[in-house]
Parts: structure tokens; C-alpha cells; sequence
């Protein structure tokens, strides 16, 4: 619509010019789409997780847990190709726990994120010059 057009439907009070258009997709087909095959990054930076001898824990792969950097289960509906990684330390001991779920050495920080970091610097710095 131009200028004069968008001008002649505001004097006529044309509410149909404005109207939102109708979504032509089933919820199940958007469910489908918003479902991830990558890991999401949590946070750029890792977690710092004092953990505990003998105990069992569910390191979240997906990036989708509110309790980062654990599992709290809501890869079942957003991510389902992803199962959590299960892990028992050996002692007692404080660990960077990796968050941007891009990590070589999983559940362990191994730097990875620099690299994230990196590439989200490089994406917005390109978007400026678009």
C-alpha cells in the first residue's frame, strides 16, 4: 500500500486494512518447527558447580534447562533428539561446568565459548554494515 492509500483508509477509518493475517499452519506443524537438532548456547560463559562425591547429575546438552547447567527435563518437548548427560564426580570439588554446550570435554568448560563468543561478536558486527 502507498503513502495516499495508507492516508485515504485512515480518513475512511478502514479497519480491514489492518487487519493480521491468518496463520494457514496447524499448531503441530509450528510444535515441529521450533523443535531443535542443534544445542542452543545456555550462556556464553561457564557455570561454576560445586559438586559432590558419589552423587549422580544430569548435565543438560540441549541448552533449553532453566536450572543450567543442569537437566531439569524440557528437552522432552523442545529438543528430543537430546537425552542429558549423566555423570558422578570421583571427590568432592568446584568445577566450570560448561553452559555453552559447544565443549569437546562434556560436562567440563574446555573454552569453547571463546569461540562462541567470537562468532556472535563477528555476526553483529557484519549486521552493522548491512
Amino acid at each position: 500500500m502507498n503513502t495516499a492509500g495508507f492516508m485515504c483508509a485512515v480518513r475512511r477509518r478502514c479497519s480491514q486494512t489492518y487487519r493480521r493475517p491468518q496463520l494457514l499452519v496447524s499448531s503441530s506443524m509450528v510444535q515441529c518447527c521450533l523443535q531443535s537438532t542443534q544445542p542452543v548456547s545456555a550462556a556464553r560463559l561457564p557455570c561454576r558447580v560445586k559438586l559432590s562425591a558419589g552423587k549422580r547429575y544430569a548435565w543438560c546438552t540441549c541448552g533449553h534447562s532453566k536450572k543450567q547447567p543442569f537437566c531439569d527435563g524440557s528437552h522432552r518437548t523442545n529438543a528430543p533428539s537430546f537425552s542429558p548427560l549423566r555423570f558422578t564426580p570421583d571427590k568432592d570439588r568446584t568445577v566450570m561446568l560448561c553452559a555453552c554446550k559447544q565443549t569437546k570435554n562434556a560436562p567440563y568448560c574446555d573454552g569453547s565459548h571463546f569461540k562462541v563468543i567470537f562468532r556472535d561478536l563477528v555476526k553483529s558486527v557484519k549486521s552493522v554494515f548491512k
